[in-house]
């Protein structure tokens, strides 16, 4: 999505989540089945755009543990605005944050290429889907899956070497699991204008497991000026991604539960 936030809404959300201290939870308090316009707006507020909720394609469920978001993949479909689903949440203006959630993919998930999953954004504009940062503009930090499950950072940040986000891959001999709970941690902490000090940590638990470090890059130039920081939970979900071939040829899902910002310890 190349979205650039109207000045008004950068006001409006300004105004909301002034001084918002960390942690932020999100809540999931409706019924379970088709999650409405009305229940995502309460549960995600200040939100200016979304994909995925006005078509139908994210449920509200039940598990064992806690509520979850069940977004469902498009069969044929790439995108958040098609196959998938997408907003951003603004959290306040943090210089360091950490976003923890519960992922869990459906049995048999079609991981075909590739596609994206939640982390933590902050600037002006959406720098992503090939809008490249330039260290005014802003940054994005998600996670990735790829072919047969190997997972990664995609990253969108002032020093990236193309257009499309840089990709920082996890250990070579990981996999995300279908149909058990994976444990994700993701981290930024900006960096001074004029030094490459930023820093960007990822871990993940699996089932049965310990927690164990994916990423860890302490060189990341986020930004040029302090203009922006950390001010978004960027939750999106979806297959690609550039061309159809990305795209899933059976129905499966995502769910995600236990959403919540940090602070950075």
């Amino acid at each position: 999505m190349n979205f650039r936030l109207p000045v008004f809404l950068l006001i409006a959300c300004s105004i909301c989540t002034m001084g918002a201290e960390l942690p932020l939870v999100v809540s999931l308090a409706g019924s379970p089945g088709i999650y409405t316009k009305a229940q995502w707006k309460k549960d995600w507020p200040g939100c200016a755009f979304e994909g995925g909720i006005a078509p139908g394609r994210v449920e509200l469920v039940k598990t064992d543990s806690a509520p979850a978001l069940r977004v469902n993949f498009a069969p044929g479909q790439i995108g958040p605005e098609k196959g998938g689903a997408g907003w951003r949440w603004p959290i306040g203006t943090h210089e360091a944050a950490e976003l923890r959630y519960t992922l869990r993919f459906s049995p048999h998930f079609e991981f075909i290429k590739g596609g994206k999953l939640p982390g933590l954004c902050g600037g002006p504009d959406n720098v992503s889907g090939g809008r490249r940062a330039d260290g005014t503009n802003g940054f994005s930090a998600r996670l990735m899956w790829r072919r047969d499950g190997r997972g990664e950072a995609y990253i969108y940040h002032k020093n990236q070497p193309e257009d499309y986000g840089h990709s920082f891959p996890f250990p070579a001999d990981f996999r995300f699991p279908t149909d058990q709970p994976v444990q994700v941690r993701l981290a930024v902490t900006m960096n001074q204008p004029g030094k490459k000090d930023g820093t960007l940590r990822v871990w993940i638990t699996l089932l049965d497991q310990s927690e164990k470090l994916m990423v860890e890059q302490t060189d990341m130039e986020w930004r040029s000026a302090d203009t922006f920081g950390v001010d978004s939970l960027y939750f999106e979900t979806f297959h690609g991604g550039g061309d159809a071939s990305w795209a899933p040829k059976k129905p499966c899902w995502a769910e995600f539960s236990a959403l919540e910002v940090r602070p950075v310890k």
